[in-house]
């Protein structure tokens, strides 16, 4: 149970740290040049992570298995970062971008699930993308 339960804690107090981060960049420091920094700080900590986790004979064979997921990976979090920083300056309140852009990311992956992996859709789950879209207008508006 508990190899379940961590990573969704982790994700769910690193999504909320993220974002109480996130809001509280200032608007005066280039969102750029923030996240320069970001990365270098978690190039570094993730960096000294793996190097802890293989032997040192292996760091550099153990990257031999990356593919374009990993590269389409670091455009993804390029794009989720700008995109939150530019959300809050343009005024987004941080439990309402949040969960925007979160209800539209579960609808969009249903729809990836369906068209791409061909994971079936339950009137349940269609249900639930339709309350999601009710309450996307709900909440926005």
């Amino acid at each position: 149970m508990w190899h379940m339960l961590w990573p969704l804690l982790l994700v769910a107090f690193s999504n909320c740290f993220y974002h109480v981060c996130a809001k509280s960049t200032p608007e005066k420091v280039n969102a750029f040049g923030a996240l320069t920094v970001t990365y270098l700080i978690g190039a570094a900590i993730t960096g000294a992570v793996y190097l802890l986790s293989v032997r040192p004979t292996n760091a550099l064979s153990g990257l031999r298995n990356v593919n374009w997921a990993t590269f389409a990976l670091g455009l993804a979090i390029v794009g989720l970062e700008t995109g939150n920083l530019f959300l809050y300056r343009a005024g987004w309140k941080v439990s309402v971008g949040s969960l925007s852009t979160n209800i539209c990311t579960a609808v969009g992956l249903l729809l990836i699930g369906l068209l791409c992996y061909h994971e079936t859709i339950s009137p349940r789950q269609a249900l639930g993308m339709f309350a999601c879209a009710v309450g996307l207008l709900l909440i926005t508006k």
